[in-house]
C-alpha cells in the first residue's frame, strides 16, 4: 500500500502546500501566490481520515491539487468557495445518505462525480450512476486505479468542453436526407415524417452526429452523451445504439450509418451538414 508519511498532513487528511491557508474543519483554501491553482482540483469526500490520507498524498505526486473533508456539509462548502475538477464521494458517509449527496451535488453542478463503495454495495453503485455519478471505485481500491480513473474523467470533461464548444450555435444536423433539430430535439426522415426519440436515443444521435466519421469508444459516447443529460452509461450503450438503429437504419441488422468497430466502439458513417443559426 502506498505510504501515507511522504509529506505533512493536516488533521484532517488535506496535502498543505506553499503559499496554502486551512482551516479546522479541513476546507478547500483560496490559492493565494504559491498555489496550484492551475491543476485539477480534486475533492475527497470520506469520513474515514486513513483513506482522506492516501488519497491526498497519493493524488498530490501526480499533479492534482487536492482537498479532503469528511461530510456532504464540508463537501458542498467547498464547492461554494472555488471550482472543483472532481469529486470522489463516498457513499457510506455516517449520518447522511450518500446518494441524496450525489443528487444534490448533480442538480446544482455539472462537476465529474466518482463514488466510493464497498464491493457489495452494486445497488448503491447502479443507483449512483442513475443519479449521475461518472464512474465508481469500491474499496478497498487501488491507489493507481483510482488515479487512473480520475484522468479518464479529466479526459471526458475535456471532451465535453471542446464538444461543447463545437455546438454552440448549432440549430441542426442534416445527414442522407435526414434532420435532427437540436433545439426541439425533433428528428425528421428523409420523407418529412417526424421520427419520435427517446432522450437516450437523441443524445446517443448528437453524440455521433457532433464527431461524424470518427470511431468513438464506448467511455466517449458516455462522456459525450452526458453533455445533454445524464441517462446514458456504460452499460446501456450497446442498448441504445440497437434502439437507434431501429429508428434510422433500413435494416438494423446490417446499418448504414452506425457501424460497429469490433473491440473499440462505433463509427457513424455520413456526411453531416451543421447548420448555424
Amino acid at each position: 500500500m502506498t505510504s501515507v508519511t511522504k509529506q505533512a498532513l493536516d488533521v484532517n487528511g488535506t496535502v498543505p502546500y506553499p503559499g496554502m491557508k486551512t482551516n479546522s474543519e479541513g476546507l478547500s483554501p483560496q490559492p493565494d501566490g504559491g498555489s496550484p491553482a492551475g491543476l485539477p482540483h480534486v475533492l475527497a469526500v470520506d469520513d474515514d481520515v486513513s483513506i482522506r490520507q492516501l488519497i491526498s498524498v497519493y493524488l498530490s505526486d501526480f499533479d492534482l491539487r487536492v482537498t479532503a473533508v469528511a461530510s456532504g456539509r464540508e463537501m458542498l462548502q467547498v464547492i461554494e468557495n472555488g471550482p472543483v475538477d472532481v469529486v470522489l464521494l463516498d457513499l457510506r458517509l455516517p449520518g447522511e445518505d450518500g446518494l441524496q449527496l450525489a443528487r444534490a451535488l448533480r442538480e446544482r453542478s455539472k462537476v465529474p462525480i466518482i463514488i466510493l463503495t464497498g464491493r457489495k454495495d452494486e445497488a448503491d453503485r447502479v443507483m449512483g450512476l442513475e443519479l449521475g455519478a461518472d464512474d465508481y471505485v469500491t474499496k478497498p481500491f487501488s491507489p493507481r486505479e483510482l488515479l487512473a480513473r480520475i484522468r479518464a474523467v479529466l479526459r471526458r470533461q475535456r471532451m465535453h468542453e471542446t464538444v461543447a464548444d463545437t455546438m454552440a450555435g448549432v440549430r441542426a444536423y442534416r445527414f442522407a436526407g435526414w434532420e435532427l433539430n437540436v433545439r426541439l430535439r425533433r428528428l425528421t426522415a428523409p420523407g418529412g415524417e417526424e421520427v419520435p426519440l427517446r432522450n437516450g436515443e437523441c443524445n446517443l444521435l448528437l453524440a455521433f452526429l457532433a464527431a461524424p466519421q470518427r470511431v468513438l469508444g464506448r467511455d466517449q459516447l458516455i462522456g459525450l452523451s452526458r453533455l445533454h443529460t445524464d441517462e446514458v452509461y456504460d452499460r446501456t450503450i450497446d442498448v441504445q445504439v440497437g434502439r437507434l438503429r431501429k429508428k434510422i437504419e433500413v435494416d438494423p441488422r446490417a446499418p448504414r450509418f452506425i457501424l460497429t468497430e469490433r473491440g473499440v466502439g462505433y463509427l457513424f458513417d455520413s456526411t453531416v451538414e451543421v447548420v448555424h443559426g
